[in-house]
């Protein structure tokens, strides 16, 4: 009865979008009446080209900028957070209230602001920990609004940030003239306590426009505009002349201020940045996955309980040695199939670091399907996974270390240095390198010099150490013992029809692997490259464990129709037949380039193809360490049940 409680609430965690889960030590902030508090800013993003830090535009800046960052992934994402001079107070209306004046814009200042309107640049705010939004409206298909059928009001959504400033032609062919929004209306969602009447912070709101502001005379401590005059309740009671970008133009940068009561609580207020409008294409994916699924089930079944036990069958009842001497199949190459394969020490470099990856995989998704890795915590997700590869170091050992002592090698030092360092020295030379090219256009992008060395530190200090201890421990193990014995001549290959050949059948293995993700990967690389939250984890982690399954099972039928061709160099090739659908996400990935995304930038793209470079590297190891220890598993059961003498 207990088990089956656990398996209904393992699925319930699975299937629910989990929602209202934080990481713990995220404490709600209880704010009173007139309680000051202060804005940050972090970034401003396009999808079109690097982030840029906020005060590389000519923003108002305090005259001692603080930076914010909180952990390792925040920095690794390219978040620069930093203190601001917008400030408020808690339930009181403000409106038109003055943050600076810049009286004359310099041209390189012009050009950088036309830079960000031209690439739609927005600009990001953080309340309370809660990232600024302007409200955007679901819509059906005759672009009516979605009305919520609890509370009646159109169902709404937001888009993270609002645009610097927008570009407008007064003729199709005329000149292009750049406004900048120096005017912001926040609206502060908040939810009271009726005991205490403290309140907390729901909802961050932002409509901006562009405003030229006019004035009689400046007073520094008291400004008054004349462009603020009108009625309170509209949505911006200002001038109707916007604020054009050009050299020497003086700028005002002003923000309203409202507070709304809420009757959302302060454990769903992230509900609203992580609706979307796409949940049944979610689980179209989930059902798409697991028909791929049933079918190479299907197919393993039948090899397995009829074709399999055929064989062994017939095997074992063979007793003359004319019998034995007609013998076709799989069994005809057992004393070969356990014969090592080429670069054995590097085939136990990939297994080895698979293995770390898929570990990681699998804790970093177990974590997030229970909830420790709430959006609130930005970053987290990235500094949880780093710090896993890491500490997963000591399975990488092991498995090499195992593998190594199966395969008769000695040196197993020089092999454990070399798994310790292929896959991170590689994803390190490709982040330098592109760090060197960011570090010229002075983005956000670019990593400090001290997170560079911290990532130093974390792979020769923790990784390589727990590496080698447990390359120690697994070299140390007796490897279990071969069913059958290898013979000392080789026995030769016969040839083999070309869909048999190693390229094709590690081709056509890839293909479901692929087909089984490339919905959630759409969603994946929609997350990564144009800045929305991805939380649907429950359901990836479904995707995840499907992926593996189809990897395991597509590995079992190809291994054994190879075996039964009398090919007996499986080991290789159970890598790359699930591994090879690493360059079908790759080919995804290049599709996903050309017509989701708007980048036209040299750097941009560079960095774009090396990062996913990396992770379809990545990919590989999982999917072809799967593949591998799935097919030797299935070698050892069906040699190990049959009659050799």
């Amino acid at each position: 009865m207990r088990a089956a409680v656990l398996a209904l609430a393992l699925c319930a965690a699975l299937v629910s979008p989990a929602f209202g889960f934080y990481l713990p030590g995220v404490a709600p902030q209880d704010y009173a009446r007139d309680d000051l508090i202060n804005f940050k800013v972090n970034s401003i993003r396009s999808d079109k080209a690097l982030p840029m830090e906020y005060y590389k535009l000519p923003y108002c800046q305090p005259d001692h900028i603080v930076s914010s960052a909180e952990n390792l992934g925040e920095v690794l994402r390219g978040d620069r957070i930093f203190n601001s001079l917008y400030q408020i107070q808690m339930r009181l209306d403000e409106r038109c209230k003055v943050v600076c004046r810049v009286v004359a814009l310099t041209p390189p200042q012009v050009k950088t602001i036309h830079e960000a309107i031209e690439y739609e640049y927005r600009v990001n705010m953080i309340l309370d920990n809660l990232p600024a939004a302007e409200v955007r409206q679901h819509l059906d298909e005759t672009g009516a609004p979605i009305v919520d059928e609890t509370t009646g009001q159109p169902r709404k959504y937001y888009e993270r940030g609002f645009p610097v400033g927008v570009k407008v032609s007064e003729s199709e062919d005329g000149p292009h003239r750049f406004y900048i929004n120096n005017h912001a209306r926040f609206t502060i969602l908040y939810h009271r306590d009726a005991d205490t009447d403290l309140a907390r912070i729901v909802g961050f709101e932002v409509e901006p426009a562009s405003v030229r502001h006019e004035y009689d005379r400046w007073d520094d401590a008291s400004p008054r505009l004349k462009t603020c005059a009108g009625n309170a309740d509209e949505p911006h009671p200002l001038g109707e002349s916007p604020q054009i970008v050009s050299a020497g133009e003086e700028i005002v940068f002003t923000y309203d201020v409202v507070f709304k009561s809420s009757p959302v609580r302060w454990a769903s207020r992230w509900d609203t940045y992580l609706q979307t409008q796409d949940r049944e294409i979610h689980w179209f994916s989930v059902v798409n996955s697991a028909m791929i699924l049933l079918f190479l089930s299907g197919m393993v079944a039948m090899i397995m309980i009829r074709t399999l036990r055929r064989d062994i069958t017939q095997y074992n009842q063979l007793e003359t040695v004319e019998e034995t001497a007609e013998e076709t199949g799989w069994k005809l190459v057992h004393g070969d199939v356990f014969r090592p394969p080429p670069a054995p020490g590097a085939l136990s470099v990939c297994i080895g670091t698979g293995s770390q990856l898929l570990g990681m995989t699998f804790v970093t998704m177990i974590f997030a399907v229970l909830g420790f890795l709430s959006p609130a915590n930005r970053g987290g997700l990235m500094t949880a996974m780093l710090m896993l590869f890491v500490f997963m170091g000591v399975i990488n050992g092991y498995v090499t270390g195992r593998m190594l002592r199966g395969f008769a090698l000695t040196d197993w030092q020089g092999h454990t240095l070399k798994t310790a360092l292929a896959f991170p020295a590689a994803v390190f030379a490709v982040v330098f390198a592109l760090n060197l090219l960011v570090w010229g256009r002075r983005s956000a992008a670019a990593v400090p010099f001290g997170t560079l060395v911290a990532l130093l530190l974390l792979w020769g200090a923790i990784n390589t150490p727990l590496v080698y201890v447990g390359s120690y421990f697994g070299f140390k193990t007796t490897p279990p013992e071969t069913p059958v014995r290898t013979n000392k001549i080789p026995r030769q290959v016969p040839p083999q029809p070309w869909y048999m050949s190693p390229w094709f059948s590690a081709l056509v293995g890839g293909v479901l692997p692929f087909g089984a993700v490339f919905i959630e990967l759409f969603f994946i690389l929609t997350s990564m490259w144009l800045h929305q939250t991805y939380y649907i984890f429950g359901i990836l982690f479904l995707v995840y464990l499907i992926l593996v399954l189809t990897c395991a099972e597509i590995t079992i039928v190809l291994c054994y129709f190879q075996l039964c061709g009398e090919d007996y160099r499986w080991w290789w090739r159970s890598f790359f037949t699930s591994g090879s659908s690493a360059l079908y996400v790759f080919m995804y990935s290049a599709f996903y380039f050309a017509t989701k995304l708007d980048i036209t930038r040299t750097v941009p793209t560079v960095m774009y193809f090396c990062y996913m470079g990396l992770l379809s590297l990545g990919f590989l190891m999982i999917t072809g360490t799967v593949g591998f220890v799935s097919c030797l598993g299935f070698v050892r059961a069906i040699y190990g049940s049959v009659k050799i003498d």
